[in-house]
């Protein structure tokens, strides 16, 4: 799935800023050998880090990767903070590359009180004091079976009485929501925020635009509206956005598709407003640059995607570039900088 290494590397440059340190706050892995035939481990991920950027540090997002086959259901997605706090284990062993310095998890926050609390345990102890949160993702549409990531929540789930207990819980045990859902959501995902104060939350990609299906064709009107809505995402002082994942095929961009890959030129001149709206609103202070990978590596290689932020940042002052490389999130994650 992501063996596109031919088609990414018929764009070649150089790297933009190499000296900015960048702590990537959203990356997935999937392992060799799992049920879903997705993979892209370490190695594949250092391939990724390693290609001309400074990347210091990163954090893993939960992705229902290697997951435990047998056991209570609700246990199960323990086996993937195990097989990551091994992988971030590896990457702190190997001085000079990315170190792979928190997690984040996946439970049904559904669940009662007293079953969470066993999952919420069983990640920490599996974690090697890694976890930092939970993943829960509220991504619904009608027509999200035609979508090439379906979605996976059911109607509603924001609004759920019990969702937002879990929610809530998390916040009182110190712990962060992370969310992705779709652009005409985010009022929902408002209301959520509002309802749950004490929680810090972070929205995953811009609230994840579509540009196909029932949205093919529609971007500029879809763009009006999305403007208003992450404003009033932005009115909630408890979340943060993670500004990236704009290159993932539900998009509709298409370059996935296309028998060149985008340049960073083309990244910023494409999506670039989505990024300056975006900081404008919420401020450099709860915005954190992405990327998404290895998602977002079906259509734009990450040297040129880091360029392409880098060319968006260069609007904004050496603090607020900082912030938004590296420093929130470490203060969303609470990471500290890696030992000089």
């Amino acid at each position: 799935m992501f063996d596109n290494d031919e088609w990414l590397s018929q764009v070649q440059e150089e790297i933009v800023d190499p000296d900015r340190e960048i702590v990537d706050p959203h990356h997935h892995l999937w392992p060799k050998g799992n049920a879903r035939g997705i993979i892209y481990d370490l190695e594949d991920l250092w391939r990724d880090t390693e290609d001309g950027h400074r990347v210091t540090q990163t954090i893993f997002m939960e992705c229902g990767a290697a997951y435990r086959a047998d056991g209570p259901e609700h246990l199960r997605p323990v086996g993937e903070t195990e097989f990551v706090a091994a992988a971030a284990a590896s990457s702190a062993a190997d001085l000079g590359k990315a170190t792979i310095a928190a997690l984040v998890a996946h439970a049904d926050l559904r669940l009662p009180l007293a079953q969470l609390d066993e999952v919420l345990d069983a990640h920490i102890e599996a974690a090697d004091g890694l976890f930092r949160g939970i993943r829960h993702s509220g991504p619904f549409d009608k027509a999200g079976k035609t979508f090439r990531i379906p979605p996976r929540a059911p109607e509603g789930l924001y609004r759920d009485e019990a969702f937002r207990r879990g929610v809530a819980h998390l916040g009182e045990h110190g712990l962060t929501y992370d969310t992705w859902n779709y652009h005409h959501q985010l009022r929902d995902f408002a209301d959520l925020a509002e309802a749950v104060p004490g929680t810090v939350m972070v929205l995953d990609h811009f609230g994840t635009p579509l540009g196909v299906g029932p949205y093919e064709g529609k971007r500029d009107d879809n763009f009006e509206r999305w403007k208003d809505d992450i404003a009033a995402v932005a009115e909630k002082p408890n979340v943060y956005a993670k500004i990236g994942g704009l290159a993932m095929p539900d998009n509709g961009f298409g370059w996935h598709e296309r028998a060149t890959p985008p340049t960073s030129d083309e990244f910023v001149e494409t999506q670039a407003k989505y990024y300056h709206h975006t900081i404008k609103c919420f401020g450099p202070q709860r915005c954190m640059f992405e990327s998404n990978f290895p998602v977002d590596r079906l259509s734009i290689g990450y040297r040129v995607l880091w360029n392409g932020l880098k060319k968006i940042a260069s609007d904004y002052s050496g603090e607020e570039q900082t912030a938004m490389f590296s420093d929130v999130a470490r203060k969303v994650y609470r990471v500290d900088p890696p030992a000089s």
